[in-house]
């Protein structure tokens, strides 16, 4: 079920409905509840995976269970290793399986040795990534003693399908979202409310934002060969800001509808475009994942213990298995090796921890460095999301020379470019707002602190009527393929 779909628009009143006004007074009844609408959500794609859906509460519920009766290291190991290698199975034969076996059949063909394997036609069940991360974390935060384990397997359940985040996160942890769902939960109005803005504004960036930049990106880089520089790197230019209102967009819906129900999700991503360096981009863009490499892969490799080697086989690793994460390709793997490269000069030299807040906090305009670093790092975050677009590793390498070639200083131009320029202006309002709105939590936030009703109204209304205008060209999340 999507979020901008009317079957989602006519879910979501119904389940608000039975859980504020017939399950109110009864917190087990509201835990049930949101486990069947989470199963009814993720079904409504195809209820046939909601079998790994259930595989994943049972294995780690009962071994989360198991740890915390055991003191013996080896035992306790076992357990873990069970838990990792159940979850990360299922990841890897759904997402992986026919990435590795054409590799493996190309590489003894280079070496003369004809090998005859048929792929399999594998459906990739929606959010496995997500909720994968988000069980397994639970399992190793319990292993390492920083939570105790759930006797009530009803709000573990809850915990695993959360509906609003279940299919393209944020990737919460146990010790955030898992205790919400042992307290009652009252109706707040100021919340509700501030759930429907931020809903509004994910709407805005996913229908109007999204949706229209795919349309061009799509026509640009499915066409590439026909083009000149300049209008690839216009096509780049479409795509950085189709990925970043489609996702973003995705996690502000999540995160509203998660308040109308009462619960609070952590925000993952913070102006992520006005970043001064590589290094403020990862702390800023799909924050909840940035932070679970950190957590779960960089530190247990060692982190920037043991000296500069280790460190760069450790950032190297973090940012190659975050791009493989993504995707089984060639081409998501390079993405993340670029932005280790990206990284590890900032790292090295000890300036990854320089831009800690917003940029112009507190100010209405950046200084003219302040805008050099920000264009700086835009672009070259544009440049990977190259790779990150292209279909195979040549069309990226194709893409980007002839962006590199003298056709760059051309005039860009495809069919429909005049209709683009529309989505242009739709852009740059876009990035005014969210930089007015940097500071908060989501950028129309900022609407709250100014005193007439009928400018917010009138501005909430504007925003409502763009979503409805361009509502019709609606596509679906580009992260329900990861």
């Amino acid at each position: 079920m999507l979020f901008n779909s009317i079957d989602f628009a006519i879910f979501l009143p119904i389940v608000f409905f039975i859980y504020w006004f017939i399950t109110n007074k009864n917190l087990k009844l509201q835990n049930i509840l949101i486990v069947i609408s989470s199963y009814i959500f993720y079904g409504w794609w195809d209820w046939r995976f909601l079998s790994l859906i259930l595989f994943s509460t049972i294995i780690d519920y009962n071994i989360g269970l198991l740890l915390s009766k055991l003191e013996n290291i080896r035992k306790r190991k076992i357990l873990l290793w069970i838990s990792l290698l159940a979850n990360l199975s299922f990841l890897g034969f759904f997402k992986y399986y026919n990435f590795f076996l054409d590799n493996f059949i190309t590489a003894f063909s280079f070496f003369g040795t004809e090998i005859k394997a048929n792929s399999l036609n594998i459906i990739l069940p929606i959010g496995i990534s997500f909720y994968t991360f988000q069980t397994l974390s639970y399992t190793i935060d319990i292993y390492k003693r920083k939570l105790k384990p759930t006797k009530d397997f009803i709000a573990f359940s809850a915990f695993v399908s959360f509906f609003p985040q279940l299919v393209a996160g944020p990737i919460e942890r146990a010790t955030n979202l898992l205790p919400q769902f042992y307290k009652k939960r009252k109706f707040k109005y100021n919340q509700a409310v501030d759930g429907m803005q931020q809903i509004l504004w994910g709407l805005f960036k996913k229908i109007v934002i999204a949706d229209n930049c795919a349309e061009y990106a799509n026509t640009i880089f499915n066409n590439s060969s026909e083009y000149s520089g300049s209008t690839l790197a216009l096509g780049a230019f479409f795509f950085a800001f189709q990925i970043y209102g489609d996702f973003s967009g995705y996690s502000d819906i999540a995160i509203g509808t998660s308040r109308l129900f009462g619960f609070n999700l952590k925000q993952n991503f913070a102006s992520p475009y006005f970043s001064r360096n590589i290094a403020e981009f990862w702390r800023r863009w799909h924050i909840s994942l940035s932070s679970w490499f950190r957590d779960y892969l960089y530190i247990p490799l060692g982190g920037s213990r043991g000296g500069n080697g280790n460190t760069i086989r450790n950032i190297f690793i973090v940012f190659i298995v975050s791009g493989f994460w993504h995707g089984a390709n060639w081409t998501f793997i390079v993405w993340g090796a670029l932005n280790a490269i990206y990284f590890l000069p900032i790292f090295l030299t000890n300036n990854n921890r320089n831009y800690l807040t917003i940029v112009a906090k507190g100010k209405y305009f950046p200084t003219l460095k302040e805008i050099f670093l920000m264009l700086s790092t835009f672009i070259l975050t544009t440049f990977a999301w190259i790779f990150f677009r292209a279909e195979n590793i040549q069309h990226a390498i194709n893409y980007i020379l002839k962006i590199m070639s003298s056709s760059l200083f051309n005039m860009p131009y495809f069919m429909g470019i005049r209709k683009a320029g529309m989505v242009l202006i739709l852009i740059v309002f876009f990035l005014i707002i969210e930089w007015l709105g940097r500071e908060q939590q989501y950028a129309i936030k900022k609407i709250e602190f100014i005193n007439s009703k009928l400018f917010k109204w009138g501005f909430y209304y504007f925003i409502a009527i763009l979503i409805f205008l361009y509502g019709a060209k609606s596509n679906d999340f580009i992260y329900f393929q990861f």
